[in-house]
């Protein structure tokens, strides 16, 4: 690797969070030198660090995945968790780790929050290998005894008393965060919205009242809704959802028409890899990885949380990556004052507007990773 090289990349390795510990910008970098760390990998557990909490969407995606490679690998996949910052402070994290394969970043929708809001600046589809397994939609539940009982009761109350009536979110800037203020903007209504540290704390909070809705994830929100403690008020897919005592989760699109074309829109769950990690080891976690997520135990609990399998690697998955950004940009952008921080533009991160995506993919320079 050529010195410029090795200096740009310690220069990258370096970008770190504001309040991130000092401790951590002293952290010695090691670059693996070639394919050659790859003989007989693995040979000690990995880690799979989950960039939320525990017992929320993508903790529960992540666990499983590494459960079901290990299984058949005959791994050891060790999971922890480290939230905050909309994953930025484990995306930091995983990029401190020699890129030797045994530091994997568990991840949701191609962590595009974290440098639309400033946190990193990695390029994505640059920086980072991307491994996706599966798809899930957002929901919006209340406790049972709520005088919410449908979601037009929400939209009513709502313009009567504009940012008064409270909905959870997983974090601010985050998915259920996103998602909630598209269809708050398709329904014309404003939302008081409250940020949790993941998805568990998010619904507990709707469930225990301190917020008027949960917001989250229908796999969140399905085992309280089938148990009598929750009503689901809409989600995000393209068909209501019956579920197997009778209860019917509405579509979004039956309430609010003009988001139907939209639809669905949710959450994506990815295995995440530093691009600089030896190809031989990327290909063996890639095999591993697709699997997982083809395997009967994923497939049992993706059909009974309502996620979607959608398997991408490569090209396909840098290309999702740099899509998803460009939507998240500019739909930040539109309601930056319910943000609550600093948001960068798409001139400043050189994306085009989301009509424009497929003419501009792929950008220039860009590389797939072999």
């Amino acid at each position: 690797m050529a010195d410029e090289t090795k200096n740009t990349m310690a220069m990258k390795r370096r970008t770190f969070l504001a309040g991130t510990a000092a401790s951590m910008a002293a952290m010695t970098i090691t670059i693996p030198a070639g394919d050659a760390l790859a003989a007989g990998y693995p040979e000690r557990p990995i880690t799979l660090v989950v960039m939320y909490g525990a017992g929320g969407g993508t903790d529960t995606i992540m666990r499983k995945l590494a459960d079901e490679m290990a299984k058949a690998k005959n791994w050891t996949i060790n999971v922890i968790n480290k939230p905050g910052a909309v994953g930025g402070i484990a995306t930091q994290y995983v990029f401190g780790q020699n890129a030797d394969g045994y530091t994997v970043l568990g991840g949701a929708n191609y962590n595009k929050y974290v440098r639309v809001m400033g946190h990193v600046d990695m390029v994505p589809w640059e920086e980072w290998v991307f491994f996706q397994a599966a798809n899930a939609i957002a929901s919006w539940s209340v406790p049972i005894d709520s005088p919410f009982k449908t979601f037009g009761d929400v939209v009513a109350a709502a313009k009567a008393n504009p940012g008064r009536i409270s909905i959870s979110t997983s974090g601010t800037g985050g998915l259920w965060h996103e998602l909630a203020l598209i269809v708050g903007s398709f329904a014309d209504i404003n939302l008081k919205y409250v940020a949790y540290k993941g998805g568990k704390p998010a619904t507990l909070a709707g469930l225990q009242g301190e917020v008027d809705i949960a917001g989250g994830g229908v796999h969140e929100h399905v085992d309280l809704i089938r148990a009598g403690k929750l009503r689901n008020l809409q989600q995000t897919g393209t068909e209501d959802i019956t579920l197997d005592n009778g209860t019917v989760m509405p579509s979004v699109g039956g309430l609010v028409p003009s988001i139907k074309p939209f639809l669905p829109i949710g959450g994506t769950y990815n295995f995440i890899m530093r691009r600089d990690t030896p190809t031989d080891v990327l290909e063996i976690v890639q095999e591993a990885f697709v699997a997982a997520a083809n395997s009967d135990g994923f497939q049992e609990m993706v059909k009974t949380k309502f996620f979607q399998t959608d398997i991408r690697t490569g090209e396909a998955a840098d290309k999702r990556a740099a899509q998803l950004e460009t939507i998240t940009v500019d739909t930040f952008n539109k309601f930056s004052d319910q943000i609550g921080a600093e948001v960068k533009t798409a001139d400043e991160l050189g994306l085009p507007k989301p009509a424009d995506f497929e003419t501009w993919w792929p950008p220039k320079g860009y590389k797939p990773r072999a």
